[in-house]
Order: structure tokens, then sequence, then C-alpha cells
């Protein structure tokens, strides 16, 4: 169809309801991802005009668009996790241009190179768009709201990843509005916090359009150590609330064997050596460790996020028809702790009530206690 990059050939475009919809000149242009950006060509310069996924064919033979190595990265929102994130690809090679509401806190990011802009829309043109905000509004504000990413009326990603937890009704919309554009919407919830971004063990459930996922697939796999394909539609955010309401009850519950095991006479730190050493032990229960014996509960994930995750799962436990009463106790508990006041503190703070609930007080023992992510672990 089209012998080489940027020749010009008259393209007639077919409208829905028949007829042409446009008739002109068109310049071919590779762009990311398996796919060609179509510019019109007139007096007022080029504008791209749409992008066509196809397999273009020279001489009877199939010639499959190769996507370019380093596609052009946007990012939209840099948290204590996004931060870290970004600066992940940046410090692969990546082009990144950064988005936060509260620009200052993104740009250090500028002195590992990344560009800053002022608004979503600004990273319309990037071949790759991820976002990860606090929750649905969110969402929808750096997406469809004012200067969203999706609001140009000229230009859009090829691929739009949100990793922020946020409803699946929500996901779904935000799905439809990206499809409105021509671009792609992956679903790619995280499980980890910063310092396991640190350690490299991050990992990313993955859902959408499987052709999208393995376009993007070399970008998420930079993230951390493992990317998990999940299926279509919105199932990963049904995989992450259901690993966070799990991540709730066996905080829980670690919360009150080890007060049962205080209570009887053992020290906090002695019990979970010999946890963590058992079979039952797990990379979860030694990273808690530390946080648990000495009472460290710098916040990595905080109970009124926790209990917006319980919310969203047993929602979903709901309108599925599956009981959860382990995961509804819990989500009682959790009221508990932020109505006593465990508000800013790391969600690991569960133990203070439950010891509290048991009749006794809780002293930091300061013992060093190895968290399972150093490199040597």
């Amino acid at each position: 169809m089209f012998a080489h990059t940027g020749a010009v050939r008259r393209v007639s475009i077919p409208a829905a309801s028949g007829g042409t919809r446009w008739s002109g000149n068109l310049t071919l242009r590779p762009s990311w991802a398996g796919t060609w950006s179509v510019a019109r060509q007139g007096p007022a310069g080029w504008s791209r005009l749409r992008t066509v996924r196809a397999v273009f064919r020279n001489r009877g033979r199939e010639m499959p668009y190769v996507a370019q190595d380093r596609p052009r990265v946007g990012w939209i929102g840099t948290g204590r996790m996004g931060f870290q994130l970004a600066a992940r690809l940046l410090e692969a090679g990546h082009d990144v241009a950064v988005y936060n509401r509260t620009r200052a806190k993104a740009e250090p990011l500028a002195e590992r190179g990344a560009a800053i802009v002022d608004r979503p829309v600004d990273l319309a043109d990037r071949d790759v768009v991820f976002s990860m905000v606090s929750a649905s509004p969110d969402l929808e504000a750096v997406t469809t709201g004012p200067s969203g990413v999706l609001t140009s009326p000229d230009a859009a990603p090829s691929v739009l990843v949100d990793s922020s937890t946020v409803s699946t009704e929500t996901s779904a919309l935000i799905r439809h509005a990206a499809a409105k554009r021509g671009a792609d919407f992956l679903a790619a919830p995280v499980s980890g916090n910063p310092k396991v971004i640190a350690a490299g063990k991050l990992t990313v459930a993955v859902s959408g359009s499987r052709e999208a996922f393995g376009q993007v697939e070399p970008l998420l796999a930079l993230l951390g150590r493992g990317v998990t394909y999940v299926g279509e539609g919105e199932v990963a955010r049904l995989v992450k609330i259901a690993h966070n309401v799990f991540l709730g009850v066996v905080t829980q519950s670690l919360a009150e064997i080890t007060v049962l095991a205080e209570k009887g006479g053992v020290s906090r730190d002695a019990f979970l050596e010999f946890l963590n050493d058992s079979v039952m032990g797990s990379l979860y229960t030694r990273y808690k460790s530390p946080a648990v014996v000495n009472l460290d509960f710098t916040p990595t994930f905080t109970m009124p996020l926790l209990r917006k995750d319980f919310d969203l799962g047993l929602s979903a436990a709901r309108e599925l028809e599956v009981p959860m009463p382990l995961a509804a106790a819990t989500a009682q508990l959790i009221a508990g702790a932020i109505g006593a006041g465990h508000v800013e503190e790391d969600f690991a703070a569960l133990i203070l009530e439950q010891a509290r609930n048991s009749g006794i007080t809780l002293e930091p023992q300061n013992t060093p206690v190895d968290d399972g992510l150093s490199p040597n672990s």
C-alpha cells in the first residue's frame, strides 16, 4: 500500500454511513507500538488526522511495523509510588514527561531527565501514558476532566496504562472514553510500596487488550519483578482489590497471633523469627516484622486507604454473591482503628488496637529485624 515512510498518497477515508468522510493527500509517518500516524498535508502544515493500526503490503508481501525500542512516555501522579516508578523508567533511558497536581512533588524528577508539564493534556501526544492517582475521582479528573489527557482534539496516547486502585465502574468509564479517542486502555494495578519498588520486587496485574499488553509489557517489566496478564476488561481491578483485602485479613491475623504469643510470655521478635522460618512464614510476614517488633508505623499504606479497598471488595462480593465473613469482620476492626485515631500511621498499627483489646500495652523492642528486602536476604 505504502512503499516507504514519508510517501504522499491520495487517500479516501469512508464515512460510517457510506460515502466519503474525507479525501486528500496524506503522508504516512511511523508511530510507536505497531501504529502508523497519518498526517494531512496542507498550507497550514502537518496535523495528525488519525492513527491506523494495520499490516501494510509492499509487492505482495506483508510488512508488519516493528515497535520502536524507546516510546515517548507520559506519567501522571508522582506520589510516593508514582515518583519511584517514573524514576525507574528514566533510569532505563526512556523519554518521560511528568504531570503532578502539586508540581513541586514532580520537579525533582527533572534532575533525572524528566520534562515537567502543567496539565495532563500536555501528555496527549505521548506514545504511552501511565497514571497512578489516589482514587476514582482523581482518575476521572486527569483523564476526562478539564485539561485531562484524553481531552485534546488533536492527539491521544496510543496506550493509556492506569495503575491506580479504583472501582471497576470508573475503570470501565475511562476505557470507553479512551476507545472513543482511538486509545487502548490497560488496567495495571500494582502490589508493593516504595521500599518494595526500591528492592525491585513490585508486581503488576494487567487487564485489557492482549495486543496492547504486548506492546507495553517491556515498559511494565521495568517497574518490578513480575507482570501478569489476567484477562480482558476490568478484571485486574478485582485482582488488586482481592489482593488488598487479603493484605488486611493477613495483617489482622498476624496481629492477633503475635499478641497472643506476647501475652503468653513470648517476645514478638522470637515469635516472628520462628514464624518466618517456618512453612507458614512468607515474604510479607518477614517484611512486616520490623514494624510489629519495633512499633515503627511509618506509613507505607494507611488505614483509610485500606478501608477504601475493603469497601470496594465487599461491594464486589455483594454484587457477585460471594460471602466473605473474615473480610467483613476485618473491615469492622479497621473502622475501629480509624475511630481510635490511627489515621496517619501504617495499617500495621492494627496490632496496637489488638493489644489494647487484649488488655496489654506494647513497647518497642528496638531490635534489628531483617525485612527480607535487602539484596542479601
